[in-house]
């Protein structure tokens, strides 16, 4: 499989990824990663640090007569989202990614690519490692854990880099340039409550969404997708309104920054009312099926029968807590009134855990307006806080504020239309990316982002578009040529 990844051209970025991918590197615990790339930066005789957080900066002098050019930073984040199809036998912490070609696509075995950042950081690699490619001074910025918190760009100190352009390789569409991103919020909802014994004449059943494709909740989340925590509560709350539903444990979703394409619930009924509660289930299940046929067509809903389960929620917390999740936005939020087609202010409900007395739910709310973030984050912590939660606000990152006179967005967009033929688009992004984290200690430097094709980023559907990457690696070349004196 690697062999085969380490073919394709070009060569150089293509053998970089393969590396990559062969170390486990999920977020939070990149040590592994950082180990990987000192080792690279220092057995290329190149000045490499590794800063208090953990990022890992490799300077690279100027190829001879691009000495008077300004100083370039090239940035990607080391970690990746980790997610799996459920019958996939797979262990990120100890195991490479296992790559595949299908046609103009690299894809994994059941698992997320890693193509998100890990492209930007093997391209980078590639020209640390040349001999033969022309460019100015480089300041390489592998930053961690920019998946699950940015704490590695929030804790980037000033005075490190001396750049004047940065160059961020973090965007997904190979004819789009990047001069602007979504700053995020986490809400996280928490209760705990009284569980009941289950009455005999109560009988259980294990709830079960799947098949959804999931997808990164910044870029997809207007496509209209579906969230499997919002499915579930709704075939939950069917089931209690008419057969008196008791939950028992719900476990929904992974990440924060992925869309829920799984959760499972285990729930007791009246025995007297079983075969009316199948026939419903079945009747809701379709409806919800057929609503969803075009952008969802593997969604599955299955009830099967379990051993009764021997504790329940209590029944004032379940209602409050069916009716909370109901009311909590899910998806698109405010469309941006200043760039056409641009989500503005979204939420994803990602991850819904009730167990053993406890509830949580954990919410990513995104939005390139800071106040428009608040107001939906406040939205939210009303719906959860009228039903008995304690809702805290964490994780809070800012967006990055396009700035349309920016003198490299100006060489770029002239590059691509000299290369392709065509002017690029030019936008901001629903996506988190670092930025806007950065430029709070490094305001002047001027910063642009932009990559190849990936598709299905932060889902086991994850891939990468050969001929994009192609097209993206020539791009990054005659940028680099490109780049002004100082």
């Amino acid at each position: 499989m690697s062999t085969e990844i380490r073919q394709l051209q070009p060569q150089a970025l293509w053998n970089k990824f393969a590396d990559l991918n062969a170390v486990p590197r999920p977020s939070k615990k990149e040590e592994r990663v950082i180990a990987f790339m000192k080792d690279f930066g220092k057995n290329l005789g190149l000045e490499t640090i590794e800063d208090a957080v953990g990022n890992v900066i490799i300077k690279k002098p100027a190829t001879p007569g691009m000495e008077d050019r300004t100083t370039v930073v090239m940035q990607s984040h080391l970690d990746m989202v980790h997610q799996k199809n459920n019958d996939t036998i797979f262990d990120f912490d100890t195991q490479g990614i296992e790559m595949y070609v299908d046609g103009d696509w690299v894809k994994a075995k059941g698992t997320t690519l890693g193509a998100d950042n890990g492209l930007g950081v093997a391209t980078i690699m590639a020209i640390l490692e040349s001999t033969d490619i022309p460019h100015p001074a480089i300041e390489a910025l592998f930053t961690i854990d920019e998946e699950t918190g940015m704490t590695g760009a929030s804790g980037l100190k000033g005075g490190l880099l001396t750049g004047g352009i940065l160059l961020n390789l973090d965007t997904e569409e190979d004819d789009e340039i990047g001069v602007g991103c979504a700053g995020g919020i986490d809400i996280t909802a928490t209760r705990t409550y009284n569980e009941e014994e289950t009455p005999e004449f109560k009988i259980g059943y294990e709830v079960s969404v799947k098949g959804l494709q999931g997808g990164h909740s910044g870029m997809q989340i207007h496509e209209g997708l579906g969230n499997a925590n919002k499915i579930m509560n709704r075939v939950l709350f069917d089931g209690f309104e008419n057969f008196g539903l008791r939950i028992s444990e719900i476990d929904g979703g992974s990440l924060r920054n992925a869309i829920p394409r799984e959760s499972k619930a285990v729930v007791a009924i009246d025995a007297i009312h079983e075969d009316a509660f199948l026939l419903e289930m079945a009747m809701i299940s379709t409806a919800i099926r057929k609503e969803y046929k075009t952008m969802e067509p593997n969604l599955e809903i299955n009830v099967s029968k379990v051993e009764c389960p021997r504790k329940i929620m209590d029944l004032g917390v379940q209602e409050g807590f069916t009716r909370a999740m109901y009311a909590a936005l899910n998806g698109v939020y405010r469309m941006s009134a200043d760039i056409p087609d641009l989500v503005e202010t979204s939420n994803n409900i990602a991850r819904v855990v009730v167990k053993d007395g406890h509830i949580k739910v954990g919410c990513l709310t995104r939005s390139s307006v800071e106040s428009a973030k608040m107001d939906l984050a406040n939205t939210l912590r009303a719906a959860f806080e009228l039903t008995g939660c304690e809702v805290e606000f964490s994780g809070d990152y800012p967006g990055w504020t396009p700035n349309m006179d920016s003198p490299i967005l100006k060489v770029m967009t002239k590059l691509y239309e000299d290369l392709n033929g065509e002017k690029p688009h030019v936008a901001a992004c629903h996506a988190g990316l670092e930025c806007g984290i950065l430029g709070q200690n490094y305001p002047e430097m001027d910063m642009i982002s932009f990559g190849p094709n990936i598709k299905g980023a932060h889902s086991p559907d994850e891939r990468a578009q050969i001929s994009s990457v192609q097209k993206y690696w020539k791009f990054v070349l005659e940028i680099l040529k490109a780049i002004p004196v100082k």
